[in-house]
């Protein structure tokens, strides 16, 4: 790697329009996000056609403001890398093709990156990865226990096999009626109850690292259904307390036992729901008697979707020669192990 590495890198995957400069893969020198959220709320989620409009009409400004910010031009940029998958492929396309129309009119490298490899690179723009490590990815799509022997090596130990954990929030705050998207809410409301309603922990098959929330949501919408046909009345605050202990528990539990088993260095902590106050105390806690390993939580900033993750991935890849050519298309199905 280069003394003074600078890549572009674009972020459209889902709602949110993003572009950043990465300075040799740990140094964010330029960041900017233009926010969806107030066009989803009303729909109470994403709407891929209206994401992708709007992807449109941002992704030239965003990319502008970020070289503004950075006080740049392209002749600086040494490569242009996007995300290619996984996502919503109209969201994804834009971005595709705005990265590769940049990469071809100013003669740069184009890098594919994958979405939640940027996610877990986030924590290399905070801290030096050492290997092996650990990574928890908990987002709106992804529930998922990754393991790495190295820079680019992606090996799946646990994945959701229904509702990630990040869905489960979002279903359970429609069924308390709070706003989208759910899972802020539910973590402020969860601080203000406490956890006295016995809900399920989906533990799976014994060794087993997968993880499963269709259950534990269905348990609550059950509960909320129960009690108004008995004229009861359950607490916002106590329901949303016992439903994150229930979440956080199995994500805890399972974290550290992986961290044990395959004797790691790191832990890592990646995607939006990383955000999450109560699962950010629960692992921090969890950690302090584990001396020999260190858990890195990224900033919030850096927990939900950002161009300067996959900037910070595609370094890794520039630096081991890997290149895409423009052939390179959206990939809403993109395996990380690829």
């Amino acid at each position: 790697m280069s003394e003074n590495q600078l890549i572009l890198a674009l972020e459209t995957s889902c709602d949110e329009t993003a572009a950043a400069v990465i300075r040799n893969g740990h140094e964010i020198v330029a960041n900017v996000v233009a926010s969806q959220i107030e066009s989803h709320k009303r729909f109470g989620g994403v709407v891929p056609e209206i994401a992708s409009r709007h992807h449109v009409e941002q992704i030239t400004v965003v990319v502008e403001e970020t070289l503004n910010q950075a006080n740049l031009t392209f002749a600086d940029i040494d490569a242009i890398a996007v995300t290619e998958g996984p996502g919503l492929v109209g969201a994804l396309l834009i971005g595709v093709n705005a990265a590769k129309a940049l990469a071809f009119a100013h003669q740069k490298p184009l890098i594919g990156v994958h979405h939640i490899a940027g996610h877990i690179y986030a924590n290399q723009l905070i801290k030096k990865l050492e290997f092996p490590l650990l990574s928890l990815v908990v987002s709106g799509g992804h529930t998922e226990l990754v393991y790495m022997e190295s820079h680019g090596q992606f090996k799946v130990i646990g994945e959701t096999r229904d509702d990630a954990a990040g869905e489960a929030y979002d279903k359970v705050a429609r069924t308390l009626n709070l706003p989208y998207p759910g899972g802020p809410h539910i973590d402020r409301l969860a601080h203000e109850g406490e956890p006295l309603i016995d809900l399920p922990r989906a533990w799976l098959e014994e060794g087993s690292y997968d993880f499963s929330f269709s259950g534990l949501k269905s348990a609550v919408i059950n509960t909320v259904h129960n009690a108004k046909q008995k004229g009861e009345e359950i607490l916002p605050q106590t329901l949303a307390a016992s439903f994150q202990a229930s979440v956080i528990d199995v994500l805890v539990t399972k974290t550290v036992k992986a961290a044990k088993e395959y004797n790691v260095k790191q832990v890592l902590v990646a995607g939006g729901v990383a955000a999450n106050k109560g699962l950010r105390a629960a692992l921090e806690e969890a950690f302090v008697p584990l001396s020999n390993i260190e858990l890195i939580i990224p900033p919030l900033s850096l927990c939900t979707d950002n161009a300067a993750m996959i900037g910070a991935v595609a370094s890794v890849r520039f630096a081991q020669g890997k290149r895409s050519d423009m052939s390179l298309n959206a990939n809403p199905g993109l395996d990380l192990e690829e």
